[in-house]
């Protein structure tokens, strides 16, 4: 019997339901030789979405063409060295369209979903996490609150988005009230920015935690993600002050540039920790994992190159005692949320899910999403990946042009800092 070869590769550019300039998804086609056999995969890096569509048009489908689709380690391998410089971003997203894809093709043959050809189900759904905000600490309670009586048990708490960022804190007007925690003026003729203030955030964490805990109680795990928006000894301080309310766990604390720095939160306080959003290379997690100094590890597994790594790097985890924590935006496609789903329901240290949730309009375009029910997200057991894409439909909503602003982050002083 002759193999099944890779007869086309293409990109699909969508920017369906919320989000705007924001969400711009990228969707990799593999088309076999064997006709009406096709996968997709993930290949969503919405800030450069421009930059992956050309590497795999460009680069990989002529690398790719009339190549054993069965082989997926073999081709992970080869797309990860052909480009001689490995695991940047763009390349590993570019990756993993394929590497998705490839697996989605896999499952389609053996006629089997993918958490089955990854040793089957150690649960038969994945817990999930879901965003409360406000501006104060009343309305995060009262947000809280709703998702509880939604059926949710994990509820990640912020006020006022990342680092107490205000929604119109912006340059046009020195005077803008940043965060509900306090006032600060900027300098004159101050850059265009998402502006926060690092001194006035730290100060509300530790408030919205004890007003959540005096009035919600410790039955409900409460989650709260800093986004690498202070400064490591700021940020050791507040995972200690954050000790007394038991968090099931404190996200991103540091930036991967210093990761050293959690030997040092590690010595003072028991915070659990989740890191490994922005984690493009190994040399990122390994010395975390080994040395045990998080708690869970979250990567954001297109960034990684897909599912192939996304897999060796749980059982690493596994191996130390840390738990997976996928990360799960809402700008992943819901292709790449059914791949995060296949790992979690087939991980014996699956920890939590990172939900966001889709849009009407993309559980059309997408049809096959994974299911959500009272907290709990559900892989369908339809082969492969179990979700389709209506490309006629996506060429209706195409991804816009324009600048990311949020992540022209600066403090008040008009400094450029880490998003």
């Amino acid at each position: 019997m002759s193999a099944i070869t890779i007869k086309d590769v293409r990109t699909i550019l969508t920017s369906p339901g919320k989000g705007g300039v924001q969400k711009r998804l990228v969707v990799v086609k593999v088309i076999t030789s064997d006709d009406g056999l096709y996968g997709l995969g993930c290949a969503t890096f919405t800030q450069r979405h421009l930059a992956v569509h050309s590497v795999v048009q460009d680069f990989l489908k002529p690398l790719l063409i009339g190549r054993d689709v069965q082989r997926i380690e073999e081709l992970w391998q080869l797309v990860h060295v052909n480009a001689y410089w490995r695991t940047g971003p763009v390349m590993n997203n570019a990756l993993s369209g394929i590497d998705m894809a490839l697996w989605d093709i896999k499952g389609k043959l053996a006629g089997m979903p993918v958490y089955q050809l990854l040793g089957g189900k150690c649960r038969e759904a994945a817990a999930v996490y879901r965003h409360a905000d406000g501006r104060e600490p009343e309305q995060v309670e009262a947000n809280v609150r709703k998702f509880i009586e939604q059926g949710y048990h994990y509820i990640r708490c912020q006020m006022g988005g990342y680092g107490g960022l205000a929604p119109h804190a912006r340059a046009a007007d020195p005077t803008t009230k940043l965060s509900a925690a306090g006032v600060r003026h900027r300098p004159e003729n101050a850059l265009p920015g998402a502006y926060y203030d690092p001194g006035a955030y730290a100060r509300s964490v530790p408030r919205l935690f004890e007003h959540l805990r005096r009035t919600i109680g410790f039955e409900v795990e409460l989650l709260h993600d800093v986004h690498e928006r202070l400064v490591p000894i700021d940020a050791v301080q507040l995972a200690k002050q954050l000790e007394p309310f038991r968090l099931f766990f404190l996200e991103d604390l540091l930036p991967p540039e210093q990761i050293e720095w959690f030997a040092t939160v590690r010595r003072q306080c028991c915070t659990p920790l989740a890191m490994g959003e922005l984690f493009t290379n190994p040399n990122e997690w390994k010395p975390l994992i080994a040395g045990r100094l998080i708690d869970f590890i979250r990567c954001h597994i297109s960034a990684i190159g897909g599912l192939t790594p996304a897999r060796k790097l749980g059982t690493l985890a596994d191996a130390f005692g840390i738990r997976t924590a996928w990360h799960g935006p809402g700008d992943v496609s819901p292709v790449g949320h059914a791949a995060n789903v296949h790992l979690d329901v087939s991980s014996p240290n699956f920890g939590i899910q990172e939900w966001a949730g889709f849009s009407e309009i993309e559980q059309e375009i997408f049809p096959g999403c994974p299911e959500l029910r009272q907290g709990y997200v559900y892989p369908n057991d339809k082969p492969g990946l179990g979700i389709d894409i209506n490309e006629s439909l996506a060429a209706k909503y195409p991804c816009p042009d324009g600048l990311i602003e949020w992540t022209q982050t600066r403090t008040p002083d008009g400094t450029q800092v880490y998003p």
